[in-house]
């Protein structure tokens, strides 16, 4: 995904969220951190897979033990979630991509539950 330089303003994601209210806009909000984050290390173009590999570091990061509890209260159950996340910013003109983006770039990208639960099980 390619993001254009921006000046950052509290986005509410009303646009997107009239049209799928499927996810929080604090979904929407730690995607695009996401999104930033994973293009900044790149130096541009990043894969949905390496968005994940981002994803999953920033969330365990910021949310620790709670990562999975959270991302769930947003709706993000799954890396087809974090995908439609990802498209429906596309599709809001937010972020941009490349021909070969594709929603089944997230597709059977990691279990939630094993990468966010398993790792602080005693």
């Amino acid at each position: 995904m390619n993001v254009p330089e921006i000046i950052y303003e509290k986005d509410d994601f009303s646009d997107i969220l009239k049209k799928d209210d499927r996810f929080d806009s604090r979904a929407y909000d730690f995607v695009l951190d996401v999104i930033h984050e994973a293009c900044s290390s790149a130096k541009g173009h990043v894969t949905g897979q390496e968005l994940l590999e981002v994803f999953r570091d920033l969330a365990l990061d910021a949310y620790g033990p709670l990562a999975y509890t959270v991302l769930n209260d947003w709706g993000l159950r799954c890396c087809e979630d974090v995908g439609a996340v990802v498209f429906n910013l596309y599709d809001s003109k937010r972020i941009g991509k490349t021909a070969k983006d594709s929603p089944e770039d997230f597709v059977g990208g990691y279990n939630f539950k094993r990468e966010f639960c398993d790792p602080f099980e005693v």
